[in-house]
């Protein structure tokens, strides 16, 4: 996609955009709304999620597709061993199983009882007074369910997200098949140097078939000379992860990325507008 037909990053939205990692998950457990509230309390414009369709099962064909916010496959890293689903692959479990596991207690008993919230109950409370960086959780190069039912949630809710709203994604396939679905979002490619991610990209290769509109690098792939080939000379704005040092994320802006992703809000005060 050329720049001139890139879709602005939330152009109406005031600089720096910060964007609380999975709420204020330095606080509160994340991805839950009790680290979404706490973030919006403590004066952070931004949230960032992560999204998977529950109920596909292993066969890809969802007789529920509702999407939950959690970051992991599983829920094994989040709930005590009588709590997460039995380490089913989310996907393979209904909402109502879903519904029942605790993914509080295991930050702080303070949070007991805190269940993973759905992407529309998310988007309700917080859109349109905050924007919202909605990752897709997808490892599937064909046959993706997730890019249409996410599509067709964001196209339910209307103006509530109309510039509030922008998809990111590991998976270039999966985010370029939302992108033919909702092309007014804006979105971005994420990438590092994890030896989870395929090796062909690990530097953002993707983003030449994502049809992306801004990329989402680790902060340790941003340089100088990574600035200007990305933002100056391909027109890709830059909001780099997850950076929790305030000296860390003042060198990047004036550097030029037009926002960060942190799991420390709370420190980043002084750099709001």
């Amino acid at each position: 996609m050329s720049a001139g037909r890139r879709v602005p990053l939330l152009p109406e939205r005031p600089r720096p955009l910060v964007f609380a990692h999975r709420g204020c998950s330095s606080l509160a457990p994340e991805n839950t709304m009790a680290s979404f509230r706490k973030a919006r309390e403590l004066g952070a414009p931004g949230l960032e999620l992560d999204v998977h369709a529950c109920g596909a099962g292993s066969s890809g064909v969802s007789s529920f597709g509702e999407l939950v916010v959690a970051h992991d496959d599983t829920f094994e890293r989040t709930a005590s061993p009588e709590h997460n689903g039995e380490g089913k692959d989310i996907e393979a479990l209904t909402l109502a199983e879903i519904r029942r596991i605790d993914v509080g207690s295991f930050f702080d008993p303070a949070f007991s009882g805190e269940h993973p919230p759905l992407l529309e109950e998310v988007l309700e409370e917080f859109c349109p007074d905050m924007y919202i960086d909605i990752e897709l959780k997808s490892r599937r190069t064909r046959n993706d369910l997730l890019p249409g039912l996410v599509a067709a949630k964001l196209k339910s809710l209307g103006d509530r997200v109309k510039g509030a709203v922008t998809l990111s994604s590991f998976n270039p396939f999966c985010l370029a098949a939302f992108k033919r679905l909702c092309p007014q979002f804006p979105t971005a490619l994420i990438w590092s140097a994890s030896f989870e991610v395929p090796l062909i990209l690990r530097h953002g290769l993707g983003r030449f078939f994502a049809h992306c509109d801004y990329v989402k690098p680790v902060h340790t792939q941003v340089n100088p000379l990574r600035y200007f080939q990305m933002d100056k000379l391909e027109g890709l704005p830059i909001v780099p992860w997850t950076i929790d040092d305030p000296a860390l994320a003042g060198h990047l802006l004036n550097l030029g990325c037009q926002g960060i992703i942190t799991n420390r809000p709370q420190d980043m005060k002084d750099l709001l507008p």
